[in-house]
């Protein structure tokens, strides 16, 4: 499954692709879009189209999307969700898949407590996918939601199979068959 990460801002958005296969990741792309133009309109455009470009490339099956937090600034907060909206509105529009998480959730899966430093998870990033460079911070957390969705849907995947499993016996029960 290849998996392509965004971290959403008004002036430069994230992005990170990795390939997932055999519950091992490995790293494909990343970087920052520059969002260009003197008005939101005009950023938020430059947006969609370098994300067009990055489908037509990469041809991720599905997307992961930090959610939106509340700013300190309430304009920066509505410029930053309207940015998040059109990537997810471009990725919609071809039938992909899109999962969101808070930063919290992408901190604990990635560096293992929700309150890590940046800089934390940039290392965090480039021992996880064996990257010979840290890569940028903006391109760093697109690739950190990434890896948080592999281990989501690793983990959904194993829960799933064992859910599925005669072997476990009847719910509720335990190995003296008396309720837990």
């Amino acid at each position: 499954m290849r998996i392509l990460g965004i971290d959403p801002g008004s002036r430069r958005t994230g992005f990170g692709i990795i390939d997932m296969q055999d519950g091992r990741t490995a790293w494909v792309g990343s970087g920052y879009i520059r969002l260009q133009g003197d008005d939101l309109a005009m950023r938020l455009c430059s947006l969609v189209e370098s994300l067009q470009e990055i489908l037509e490339i990469h041809r991720p099956e599905t997307l992961a999307i930090e959610q939106v937090f509340m700013y300190r600034n309430a304009d920066s907060a509505l410029k930053l969700g309207q940015a998040r909206g059109a990537a997810i509105g471009i990725i919609a529009s071809r039938g992909l898949p899109v999962s969101e998480y808070t930063a919290t959730q992408i901190k604990k899966a990635i560096v293992g407590k929700g309150n890590a430093r940046k800089d934390q998870v940039q290392h965090m990033v480039t021992a996880m996918l064996n990257l010979s460079a840290t890569p940028q911070e903006d391109a760093a957390d697109a690739l950190a939601v990434a890896l948080c969705h592999a281990h989501t849907a690793r983990t959904l995947t194993r829960l799933n199979a064992t859910q599925a499993s005669p072997l476990l016996g009847r719910p509720g029960r335990s190995r003296r068959g008396r309720l837990r």
